[in-house]
């Protein structure tokens, strides 16, 4: 069973830096693609960017270019989240995910992923 294992999250203040991390645990994994998506009080749970390592390509929501940077390990089973210049805008808690194989669904779709971890808060003071 693969475990997905989220870290980094805390309190910063606004225009502060975080850096996520997530890594596989549990048997021996390696993925197609991981990402991050996060879940604000009371909203759904959106995408904020994923990395396939099909040619490397990276995938951000418009909300977070610029200021967000997805990077992955080299044995394809854990990920990172470098965020910059946070707002107060992006509280939320962030989850980690990823895709085993290689399948057609968008990295933008959460239904895409099959692995999740349980979560790191971030908070963004003003």
């Amino acid at each position: 069973q693969v475990q997905l294992v989220e870290s980094g999250g805390g309190l910063v203040q606004a225009g502060g830096s975080l850096r996520l991390s997530c890594a596989a645990s549990g048997r021996t994994f390696s993925s197609h693609a991981m990402g991050w998506f996060r879940q604000a009080p009371g909203k759904e749970r959106e995408f904020v960017a994923a990395i396939s390592w099909r040619g490397g390509s990276t995938y951000y929501a418009d909300s977070v270019k610029g200021r967000f940077s997805i990077s992955g390990g080299n044995a394809k089973n854990s990920v990172y989240l470098q965020m910059n210049s946070l707002k107060p805008d992006d509280t939320a808690v962030y989850y980690c995910a990823a895709v085993p194989t290689f399948n057609s669904g968008s990295y933008y779709w959460e239904g895409t992923y099959q692995h999740w971890g349980q979560g790191t808060q971030v908070t963004v003071s003003s």
